[in-house]
């Protein structure tokens, strides 16, 4: 499993991920999900890539490896597209970097 980059979601939007070689883990339940993380973490996958719908039920499980530089969990749209968490979560990141919101301004 070390080094083989991972996807977490429900099987609709992540089943075309393991025709590219990816790690592949279907998921629907909060428990479901944060057990597919803390495995996958456990088991040194460098990258996980996790439906927003997804990680919105999994975020205290995702929190916990936020400081860390492994796994990177990475927010991606699902099956019915974006929902706005990965874009809402680099917004926080360059605004905690820099100190000010320069993607979206204060009017949001």
């Amino acid at each position: 499993m070390k080094n083989k980059i991972s996807v977490i979601g429900d099987r609709d939007s992540v089943m075309l991920f393991q025709t590219i070689g990816l790690d592949v883990r279907y998921a629907d339940s909060t428990r479901e999900i944060e057990t597919a993380i803390h495995d996958l973490a456990r088991q040194g996958a460098p990258v996980i890539y996790i439906t927003e719908n997804a990680a919105l039920l999994a975020k205290e499980a995702i929190e916990l490896y936020s400081k860390d530089t492994f796994p990177a969990i990475i927010p991606i749209p699902g099956k019915g597209g974006t929902v706005g968490f990965g874009m809402d979560g680099i917004r926080k990141n360059v605004e905690k970097a820099i100190g000010a919101d320069i993607l979206f301004g204060e009017g949001r």
